[in-house]
């Protein structure tokens, strides 16, 4: 079988603490990217300058402003030479099979448009940062497998999408879905492009041994308001374009619940405006941009397809749960 050709595309916004680690990783890999592209976001830290210093292995694509995580990986993919798109985060470090793994996982059959990386903590290397996305009846979205212990290399594993932190795209699927959603700005532009390859019938899989160890959040913080704010924003974008009817209907309730207490717990530690403003923004372009969405004429038998696909309701306690593991580790040092 012919070698694919992929394309590795890494954002960079003020990276200049990992962006050198990660291109290192990246030159290291046992399999070769075609071509490793850093897209910046208007750095002032220096970082583009350290990327630049890899030249020519690595092609730098400066931006005269910060045009956030969808546009800059868009306007790389549009150039890109690879039959495969793979996306990494500027604070993510890759094992050196990892390209491997995830052209091993790709080739299993020709319906898989996506592949997850195991992503592991850097501060904790035997615990799962992600495993890929998941979201539930409730709308409410997290990673899959986060705070259990690393999994075993082994074949691939059905996913509903992966982490854009680390990931493979088929570039023809990419380009049938038009990328990543440019008005989510940041975060959830990942779970919205698995979710419409989901309403296309693209398989989505983790390729276990595909290792990536990543920092976690360096970009905002973990608790930062403005975290908050994109989080809470983007929520409902997302249920708006792709939540199946007549499901969403029926759940809305649930859904509207199941957001206010987690609007109450955000507020009560202390970011109510941050939380309060996203919804606010959110909802405002749910009830804009619900009908530019897949789920919007989507045939019924499609839509309970996809609403197979998610996740069951779980009690609220279980649901805080899933989140528990990021204080403890992303509070720890990284070792070696």
């Amino acid at each position: 079988m012919s070698a694919e050709r992929v394309t590795v595309i890494v954002v960079n916004y003020n990276g200049a603490a990992h962006i050198e680690r990660c291109l290192r990783a990246l030159l290291a890999q046992s399999y070769p990217a075609h071509e490793i592209v850093v897209i910046d976001n208007a750095s002032t830290d220096g970082s583009l300058e350290l990327a630049r210093s890899f030249a020519p292995a690595i092609n730098c694509i400066p931006l005269a402003e910060n045009a956030g995580f969808a546009r800059a990986n868009n306007l790389a993919a549009r150039a890109a030479r690879g039959e495969w798109i793979a996306l990494i985060n500027n604070d993510a470090f890759a094992a050196p099979g990892w390209l491997q793994a995830l052209v091993d996982a790709a080739r299993r059959a020709p319906e898989i448009g996506l592949v997850a990386s195991q992503m592991v903590f850097d501060a904790q290397p035997d615990l799962i940062n992600s495993t890929g996305v998941c979201i539930d009846r409730t709308g409410v979205v997290w990673d899959r497998g986060g705070g259990a212990m690393t999994l075993p290399s082994g074949p691939p594993v059905p996913v509903f999408g992966p982490s854009g932190g680390a990931a493979l795209y088929r570039r023809e699927l990419w380009q049938a879905l038009g990328g990543l959603r440019e008005d989510y700005f940041m975060y959830f532009e990942d779970v919205d492009l698995a979710w419409q390859a989901n309403w296309l019938g693209a398989r989505s899989v983790l390729a276990p041994a595909a290792h990536v160890r990543h920092v976690v959040s360096a970009s905002l913080g973990q608790a930062s308001p403005a975290k908050t704010f994109w989080l809470a924003r983007n929520k409902w974008l997302l249920l708006a374009r792709n939540y199946p009817r007549p499901y969403l209907w029926r759940y809305l309730p649930l859904i509207t619940a199941y957001d206010l207490l987690s609007f109450t717990a955000t507020g009560l530690a202390g970011q109510w405006a941050a939380a309060g403003k996203g919804r606010m923004e959110g909802l405002r372009l749910a009830a804009a941009k619900a009908a530019l969405g897949p789920a919007h004429q989507a045939r019924p038998a499609t839509a309970a397809t996809v609403w197979e696909q998610l996740e069951p309701v779980a009690a609220p306690w279980r649901v805080r749960a899933r989140y528990a593991h990021l204080g403890r580790v992303t509070a720890r040092p990284a070792r070696p």
